[in-house]
């Protein structure tokens, strides 16, 4: 966006609507000139660099996850001194936001309720739940296609994204309704915005209460389903969690991944439809989809950047970093980092290093729901491509081509589209 000063010496990347909305040569400037570079106003360091990043996520016992949803203001009412600040963190982990949520754990608190999740989401459990991914996507589709235009972000995406996680989880089919009411209905977070991020935390005690229900339900009547097993599942020391501590686990999936699916598939379906070669090589080629999607993970991540809080004393890419200090690690800026991605303004849907992005994370705290996400994007965009034989942005809502106009998030942690029309034509049967 060369209409704005890029200068993140005089920028402020949390609250410039312009950087909010295109951070790409926010991004490129600072891999360029500062990798790893503390802006003056908060005095938050910010990392763009790919192998920077990396060193973060492989240190936990350096750099904490308390603070991974927050911002760059840490507001807190004890002050952050000492040589290792591990002890006051966890005493004071209520201050911090999202502080239940399992995204925000260290070890070893991390590492016990990790296990559980890696238990529901099991290789075997993703692959019984792909022919649902399936039959989902024919299913929305048949509502959408007669009518030839759609807002693909409400009327599919945010729909289709729940029920998959809700299946995953063996969530009963008659209780399918009221998560779509509880998730799909309104709007998702955006940091910044505290109107949305208590809605959105009501919306979760209302999971909460759900799954605390089934697990005590299953507990007491085990039955031969998803359900029980989730609620007999043990911490690694054999130990039985807590009802809340699993409905917290479960609500981590729809938390935390709900909405970046969301942003995934509204990203990759406004590149197909904007871009009619692309969509015909992808037509044509359908086996280059899972190729596509992680080359739009790279070069357009849902999630720009989480946060770290740094416990110990430590050094990286040149700048002492002092405990306490607040670190912003930048997944979107990593993908664009000219050391490990040739030319990477460009997107080439055949890259060949294109999975090394980091929009999943890496480390302890890789997305558990990646694969899921994944599952969704491939057959979602192969369903859609087969069932149509054009899709088109509809103008009337984003202009012509070279001057669209878009419906995109305002928020320096996430980035997608609120709205994105579409026209399309159904196939021929």
């Amino acid at each position: 966006m060369s209409t704005i000063d890029i200068d993140p010496t005089t920028v402020d990347f949390f609250t410039d609507p312009d950087v909010a909305a295109e951070a790409e040569p926010y991004f490129d400037h600072l891999l360029a000139t500062a990798p790893v570079f503390r802006e003056p106003k908060y005095g938050v360091v910010i990392i763009t660099g790919y192998e920077e990043a990396l060193q973060v996520y492989h240190q936990p016992e350096v750099y904490s996850s308390i603070n991974r949803t927050g911002g760059p203001i840490i507001d807190i009412p004890v002050e952050l001194v000492g040589d290792d600040l591990t002890d006051i963190l966890e005493q004071h982990r209520e201050h911090f936001a999202s502080n239940d949520q399992l995204v925000t754990f260290d070890p070893p608190m991390h590492t016990d309720h990790r296990s559980i999740l890696m238990g529901l989401i099991t290789p075997k459990r993703l692959k019984e739940n792909e022919q649902f991914l399936k039959d989902l996507a024919d299913r929305y589709l048949d509502e959408l296609l007669p009518l030839a235009h759609c807002d693909f972000i409400w009327d599919y995406a945010k729909k289709y994204t729940v029920l998959a996680v809700a299946d995953l989880l063996g969530v009963p089919v008659e209780d399918h309704p009221m998560l779509l009411e509880l998730l799909a209905s309104g709007q998702g977070p955006v940091l910044g915005n505290l109107e949305l991020q208590k809605a959105h935390h009501n919306g979760l005690e209302r999971l909460y209460d759900y799954f605390v229900a089934k697990i005590v339900e299953r507990r007491a009547n085990p039955q031969d389903d998803i359900l029980t097993g989730m609620a007999l599942a043990t911490f690694p020391d054999g130990s039985l969690p807590e009802p809340i501590e699993v409905a917290r686990i479960a609500s981590n999936l729809f938390a935390a991944g709900q909405e970046t699916t969301v942003q995934l598939l509204g990203i990759t379906l406004q590149r197909i439809a904007d871009d009619q070669e692309l969509q015909q090589l992808l037509r044509e080629q359908p086996n280059l989809i899972s190729a596509f999607i992680e080359e739009t993970l790279r070069i357009e991540a849902p999630i720009k950047g989480s946060f770290r809080l740094v416990k110990r004393a430590t050094e990286l890419g040149g700048l002492q970093l002092a405990p306490g200090t607040n670190v912003m690690l930048l997944h979107g800026a990593a993908g664009r980092d000219t050391r490990l991605f040739e030319n990477p303004g460009e997107f080439d849907v055949k890259r060949a290093n294109a999975r090394q992005h980091l929009a999943f994370g890496r480390g302890i705290h890789t997305c558990p729901g990646a694969p899921l996400a994944r599952a969704e994007a491939v057959f979602s965009i192969r369903r859609i491509l087969e069932r149509t034989s054009s899709i088109t942005i509809d103008e009337e809502h984003h202009g012509p081509a070279g001057a669209r106009e878009w419906d995109l998030m305002r928020s320096y942690k996430f980035r997608g589209h609120t709205h994105l029309y579409l026209k399309y034509t159904p196939a021929e049967p």
